[in-house]
């Protein structure tokens, strides 16, 4: 045991907002106040003192707000989140000798009691507190300190040593230079906070390649001509199903049927052909070129463009010529499809997830994230992410924010 431990008479729980221990971080949106609660409380009739600690993204160290004594040992404090990114928290808790003194001074002089040993003691927490303010640079605090120390302990009128013994300003600046030296620190939790529309946003679902006239499979292009209706009906994301390549091996017609006719597309879902996989365009669609002016077009009416993230693959992907082991084999040696029986879906393989190369394939799937955000896209949508481990999810939405 630390030789502090044994003096922190201080004992923190029930802290809220706290998820599962502190293991995941709480969520907030720029602007939010974030209110903390704990119970705080130690032996005997001391008195304490609580602080709320905080600290954004790039702070160097710790910003404070004083916590609220409420009822049955229940402190309050709040703050606002004012950027994004992670920020921490935690609370700290300290017996605080010159409060319980101060307190029980009041109580002494109210009951008429002889209180001149008390004004020393209270002299000697107040000589402590000048050598803290010095030790801390501030030379000026530890002046003022030193001579109210003087005043508490050789004043000569017994009613202003008193006074100044329950000053207010006086004790504003004990609670400056508090000693917490043994003062008890509670782990430390995250909030991710990121922007409003994170909290809120109203989405249109369009799938571009219909946006064509009699039949014809439209491009980015002729998506642009739409941007007006979907901003005019007061939606701010604009939400598209996979833009990729789509493969060609077992390619399913209308309807989920097994035979695709000779004008059939394919779903968007089968991601994959010789032309590119996840981070590549459907070339009927456009360029990516054609695509980013899309996404800036949209950002002109006040519309961001939210992306489909599916991790998985048509059987045409390149990643299944050149990364055979991120898949699962059958028995008799082939790919195993995605199922849901009864249905199947022979035209898409999801990963495994338990290859041996896990790591690598983590890596990769990040990639994709990675590039799209550097086409300009902050939003997407997953496709099925029950199906992915918890742990990936973990890691994912903690190395891409």
């Amino acid at each position: 045991m630390r030789d502090e431990a044994g003096r922190q008479r201080v004992v923190i729980e029930g802290v809220k907002p706290e998820i599962d221990g502190g293991r995941f971080p709480i969520k907030r949106v720029i602007g939010e106040r974030v209110r903390v609660e704990a119970d705080a409380f130690t032996d005997g009739h001391d008195a304490i003192t609580c602080r709320l600690l905080y600290r954004s993204p790039n702070a160097g160290g710790w910003s404070e707000v004083p916590m609220e004594a409420l009822p049955n040992d229940l402190w309050r404090a709040e703050f606002t989140v004012t950027e994004q990114g992670r920020w921490r928290y935690t609370v700290t808790g300290w017996v605080d000798r010159f409060k319980t003194w101060r307190r029980d001074l009041r109580k002494r002089v109210d009951a008429g009691q002889e209180v001149s040993q008390d004004l020393l003691i209270g002299a000697g927490l107040v000589r402590e507190a000048s050598r803290r303010a010095e030790e801390a640079g501030r030379r000026a605090d530890g002046r003022v300190l030193g001579g109210l120390a003087e005043d508490l302990e050789k004043g000569a009128d017994p009613e202003a040593r008193l006074r100044l013994a329950l000053d207010e300003e006086l004790a504003q600046l004990m609670d400056r230079y508090a000693d917490r030296r043994f003062a008890t620190v509670y782990r430390e939790m995250e909030i991710v906070v990121d922007r409003v529309k994170a909290r809120f946003s109203t989405w249109y679902e369009m799938f571009p390649r219909s946006c064509g006239e009699d039949g014809r499979h439209a491009t980015f292009r002729d998506c642009e001509e739409r941007l007006p209706y979907v901003a005019g009906m007061g939606f701010d994301v604009l939400y598209l199903p996979p833009i990729h390549p789509i493969g060609q091996a077992f390619r399913k017609g209308k309807n989920n049927a097994l035979e695709a006719g000779p004008d059939d597309v394919g779903s968007p879902w089968a991601i994959g052909s010789e032309e590119g996989g996840h981070k590549a365009v459907h070339p009927a669609l456009g360029t990516i070129e054609d695509f980013r002016r899309f996404r800036e077009k949209a950002e002109e009416h006040g519309v961001e463009i939210a992306l489909d993230l599916a991790y998985q693959c048509s059987p045409d992907h390149p990643y299944v010529k050149e990364h055979p082991e991120w898949f699962r084999r059958r028995p008799d040696g082939t790919i195993q499809y995605a199922e849901n029986p009864p249905k199947k879906y022979q035209d898409i393989y999801p990963f495994d997830f338990e290859t041996e190369a896990w790591r690598e394939l983590w890596r990769e799937l990040k990639s994709v994230v990675d590039y799209w955000i550097g086409q300009g896209v902050k939003i997407f949508r997953v496709d099925n992410p029950h199906t992915k481990p918890f742990p990936f999810w973990e890691w994912m939405i903690s190395e891409i924010k």
